[in-house]
């Protein structure tokens, strides 16, 4: 290849260094292909846990940084007709062809290259894709095909490429979790990493699709915080993070009331978290002045024996009603501190009704400073309901 596209090569490589040391927790690896006469000659670089890169070629593997991979590449190049180059990310991936002519940069589909640089035995078989791509005759945000490797670490997805018939329902579910969300993370700064805290985040399932929505489809830097006190679930996070080759992400066994965040959050999350956990949740998105909080609470327990409310006496005998105007009086109080706090709330129906009870989802975006007046309103209804909520407790205890 002459000297003249050897420089020009350079400045691409120049770039592609740059767009390394900002994003390599989404790199995924570096091929390259050199043809001379009728002969190709490939190698491949990926990601060691220490940032540098294992190259093989022709048989031999060595550990270089980026700037000497790029280093080594130029100097092969020199030897070679021509040279083809993919800089695979997480949902993108960019293409460097050079020969005596041109050298030319540009994005391609994942998909394409995948299923080109994939064996035929363990290619990708789109056509069994077609029996989920319109399950409710509805648009997905979480896509059949390009989201399958999620899908299937999840338990979503069969070996085979199928939506289980057992998981549609939760299939629905984390997509229209993700529908609800897409306006409210449009609004997160960009050009930066988004940090998002998942309270009680159990096997964190959420977490997985929410980081590949943002970074593969929203092509936003993104960082996850798992929390939860059992260290099963945590150790199961890791090994499904492993293998689906998400390193923005880190999990840590721990009471939400410990921890003690170590760079600025800005969405914090909780689904279903039991009881007074989800109170924890919104407490310490409080405490951290969060951006965002999302919660869909679980069961409600802790109001139930405390309220009481003259009134309503004749009515409240009742036993079912006591417990659902608790359900109530316990979200309604969240939403008020939460505005109290400086929030806009927002409540919605997060699924049907039909499928659960409790099926509420709490958004809250940081709007302003606190506002003494809901807080007034909140100070009321202690008083006059005769409760001491956990979440006031947790803000007091913080």
């Amino acid at each position: 290849m002459n000297k003249n596209n050897i420089s020009k090569l350079k400045l691409f490589f120049m770039g592609l260094e740059n767009r390394f040391s900002e994003n390599n927790s989404i790199f995924n690896h570096i091929t390259v292909n050199y043809v001379s006469g009728l002969k190709n000659f490939k190698g491949i670089a990926q990601l060691t846990e220490d940032s540098t890169l294992q190259y093989n070629f022709k048989g031999i593997t060595k550990t270089l940084t980026i700037n000497e991979l790029f280093e080594h590449i130029v100097d092969e190049a020199e030897s070679y007709e021509s040279l083809s180059l993919t800089y695979s990310e997480r949902g993108e991936v960019i293409l460097i062809t050079a020969d005596n002519k041109n050298v030319t940069m540009k994005n391609v589909d994942v998909d394409k290259v995948e299923n080109t640089d994939t064996p035929a035995s363990t290619k990708k078989d789109f056509s069994s894709h077609s029996n989920t791509s319109t399950l409710l005759n509805r648009d997905y945000y979480i896509k059949t095909g390009k989201a399958d490797s999620l899908l299937k670490e999840i338990g979503i997805m069969s070996k085979d490429g199928k939506i289980k018939n057992d998981k549609i329902r939760k299939y629905n579910q984390i997509d229209h979790y993700v529908e609800l969300l897409e306006g409210i993370l449009d609004e997160l700064p960009k050009n930066k990493t988004i940090n998002i805290l998942d309270c009680g985040c159990g096997k964190s399932y959420l977490s997985f699709v929410l980081n590949y929505y943002l970074t593969e489809v929203k092509r936003r830097k993104c960082h996850f915080i798992g929390l939860d006190y059992s260290e099963g679930v945590i150790e199961s996070s890791k090994i499904m993070a492993s293998n689906l080759g998400y390193r923005n992400m880190e999990f840590h066994a721990i009471d939400i009331k410990n921890y003690v965040p170590d760079k600025k959050i800005h969405v914090v999350i909780s689904l279903h978290a039991c009881d007074t956990a989800t109170d924890m949740a919104l407490a310490l998105g409080i405490r951290v002045e969060s951006d965002v909080i999302i919660a869909v609470p679980c069961c409600h327990r802790e109001l139930l024996n405390q309220y009481s409310y003259e009134p309503f006496k004749t009515i409240l005998k009742h036993g079912v009603f006591k417990t659902r105007l608790a359900d109530i009086l316990t979200d309604g109080m969240r939403s008020l501190m939460l505005e109290a706090k400086g929030y806009e709330v927002s409540v919605v129906e997060y699924i049907s009704p039909l499928e659960t009870p409790k099926n509420l989802m709490i958004r809250a975006i940081k709007r302003k400073e606190e506002n003494s007046k809901a807080m007034d309103e909140y100070m009321s209804l202690m008083a006059n309901l005769n409760v001491y909520p956990a979440l006031y407790s947790f803000l007091n205890e913080w």
